[in-house]
């Protein structure tokens, strides 16, 4: 059995996320890891650079708080909703201040972690072709193929973030994380990260993990901090646990495009409550009537075994 890396919530933070560092919150649309954004507020970081491929709701709400001085993302928006206000007061118009902002294709954010992940100096990619993005982004870069046929392609830097926050479904103590359902892009941002903090809604045993071998998508030996956070993605949804809060993304809009109703809502379910067991206590059990799936289970593998 490995060496136990569990810890709270405020204890992996305050150990693991410094001022000014590069904090990877991934999670595509699935996982998002919206408490341990929620204590990194509480906790008072500044000057971070944020990076995420998908930048919704937890992000307006990281930088209405002022953790952020950057933000490096592929897609921002509060997804089939509408728009991240607080982003664009910071973006169009630098209020309060302003906010640096570096834009890739997903793919191209995705080869930045995969070259970081490999030690590679670039990651080649074909998918700017037509695109604006080189234009605005000095990131972007064309390579020619040093092989005789003389191709041009684009290709981004690597990127190795100081830390990568991951939400899962399970772990065990020592950190092997076992991931259903829409992947993302964890397993290339745990691999690229200097540090890891994996937070699951639920820890297991290690013969549960062995159990299931093929779905521990990021193995102990990278993570560095394990938390036990159960519904820590909501509003988001984690696969097989609870479904999309459909409704709080609906209200969100309403909420951010308010400078003053944004912090009132910061002080209300972030800045008053001690953590995100406080906060699933706000929201209240009768909640999540209506986000609990249906069971839905796969069909029994059989991995066999040498005999005795």
């Amino acid at each position: 059995m490995g060496e136990d890396r569990t810890a709270t919530m405020r204890e992996a933070v305050s150990a693991h996320v410094r001022d000014g560092d590069v904090v990877a919150l991934e999670g595509f649309t699935h996982l998002i890891p919206v408490a341990a954004g929620h204590e990194i507020i509480r906790q008072g970081r500044r000057d971070l650079t944020l990076v995420r491929m998908t930048a919704d709701i937890v992000f307006d709400q990281m930088l209405a708080a002022g953790v952020a001085r950057k933000l490096i993302s592929s897609f921002v928006g509060n997804s089939a909703v509408g728009s991240l206000h607080e982003l664009r007061r910071r973006v169009e118009d630098a209020d309060p201040e302003p906010l640096e902002f570096e834009e890739y294709s997903h793919y191209g954010l995705l080869g930045r972690y995969l070259a970081g992940a490999q030690g590679l100096p670039f990651y080649p990619l074909r998918s700017y072709a037509g695109s604006d993005l080189p234009r605005v982004n000095p990131n972007i870069r064309t390579v020619r193929s040093p092989f005789d046929d003389g191709t041009t392609v684009h290709a981004v830097p690597p990127l190795n973030p100081d830390v990568a926050i991951l939400h899962a479904q399970r772990a065990d103590a020592a950190g092997n994380t076992q991931v259903w359902g829409m992947l993302g892009g964890q397993q290339e941002v745990a691999f690229a990260a200097r540090k890891v903090i994996v937070v699951v809604e639920e820890v297991v045993a290690p013969e549960v993990i062995r159990s299931d071998p093929n779905r521990t998508l990021i193995p102990e030996f990278v993570v560095d901090a394990v938390v036990e956070c159960p519904r820590g993605a909501h509003p988001s949804y984690v696969q097989g646990y609870y479904e999309r809060d459909g409704a709080f993304y609906r209200a969100w809009p309403d909420i951010s495009r308010d400078p003053e109703r944004l912090r009132q809502w910061l002080d209300e379910w972030v800045y008053d409550l001690a953590d995100h067991s406080e906060y699933l206590a706000k929201l209240g059990e009768q909640h999540w009537d209506d986000l609990t799936p249906r069971s839905a289970l796969s069909a029994p593998v059989d991995y066999g075994a040498a005999r005795d």
